[in-house]
């Protein structure tokens, strides 16, 4: 046992879980580009440049108000919510 793996458990569940798919999609692009392949990078959405300052400025703002410090108030998808319902209504009515 390593000193960075010492205390670590390991979990039989987590072990069986795919690859992440992600990781397996910056490692080929990462060999396209070795390879000199101009790829278009369609993978994750990360953002190749600054946050514009006037988003950047109201979410400093928007975050200091106490009334922002909270969950969001989630009602669901109505359609979604109705079936789940009536699920239950009729397994247990």
């Amino acid at each position: 046992m390593t000193a960075s793996s010492a205390g670590k458990r390991r979990f039989a569940r987590i072990d069986r879980l795919p690859p992440y798919v992600f990781n397996i999609t910056a490692e080929l692009k990462l060999a396209a580009r070795r390879r000199g392949e101009d790829i278009i990078d369609m993978s994750m959405g990360n953002p190749d440049g600054a946050t514009p300052a006037h988003i950047v400025a109201k979410l400093t703002e928007v975050a200091q108000r106490p009334d922002t410090h909270g969950y969001s108030a989630s009602k669901g998808i109505p359609r979604l919510r109705r079936a789940i319902s009536h699920w239950y209504k009729e397994r247990y009515a």
